[in-house]
């Protein structure tokens, strides 16, 4: 469980970790949704009781299975959100990475986190106790119904992910889970910027270690990709998509 106080960062993030605060104004991540409701004057006096908190790569920040107290915003950095499966597997939900929102499934209710969150590389997190942002909500109509929103969007997503990956072949999964990188992490040089192992590859798209080996390297010889250790470049972006063209399945971004 999650609580900002003394102890708590001394014991589960180090003394340096909760860090002086970064005003909201000055964030660079347009689409959070503090940033956005900004002028509202209820939305900009509470952000400024937000708690930074850093975590470094590898750190886990949300347990699943601990009751919820707030919400995190990623100010810096990549996360992995995560749920245990049958038999203990890890199943990964999604990558977030910055301005977007860790831990809402739960949030407004006396509900438990149905999720892990672990830092893939060191970040910034911004929290918001669930006190502080349900006066703001029930105080500001605007941010109220923005939230509204993200949570139509989410479901819509989750809705529509199920019922196609149900149709899918295991390639596809693969290519439909390199193509969701490629979305929200690549870089200039093609390379996808989120360095995950190939285990973490099978977590996403629900399949086993050995078989995204395979499906790689079969990737590999038709010059779709290319790697260099973990990192994976894609060649023919257009030809992948080909390859789940007929879910009509780009709604992850």
């Amino acid at each position: 469980m999650f609580k900002v106080s003394k102890q708590q960062q001394n014991r589960s993030y180090g003394r340096n970790s909760f860090l002086k605060g970064i005003s909201c104004v000055d964030c660079v991540n347009e689409s959070c949704l503090i940033k956005k409701n900004l002028l509202s004057s209820t939305v900009f006096n509470f952000s400024d009781k937000k708690t930074e908190i850093k975590c470094k790569k590898g750190q886990q920040f949300i347990i699943e299975g601990a009751p919820v107290n707030g919400l995190f915003f990623v100010l810096k950095g990549k996360v992995k959100v995560y749920r245990t499966g049958i038999n203990g597997r890890e199943q990964i939900v999604r990558f977030a990475n910055e301005g977007e929102i860790i831990g809402h499934r739960g949030f407004g209710t006396e509900e438990y986190y149905s999720i892990g969150a672990i830092a893939l590389e060191d970040t910034i997190l911004c929290y918001f106790s669930k006190n502080i942002l349900q006066e703001a909500l029930k105080k500001e109509p605007s941010f109220t119904y923005d939230l509204m929103l993200f949570y139509a969007d989410e479901l819509n997503r989750s809705e529509a992910k199920v019922k196609t990956i149900s149709q899918m072949t295991v390639r596809e999964r693969v290519v439909d889970t390199l193509l969701y990188i490629h979305r929200k992490f690549s870089n200039k040089n093609e390379f996808l910027d989120l360095p995950l192992s190939r285990k973490e590859y099978a977590d996403y798209a629900g399949t086993t270690e050995e078989q995204v080996i395979r499906i790689f390297s079969a990737l590999k010889k038709e010059n779709l990709i290319a790697t260099k250790g973990k990192k994976i470049c894609i060649v023919n972006l257009a030809l992948l998509k080909q390859e789940i063209s007929e879910h009509n399945f780009y709604l992850d971004s």
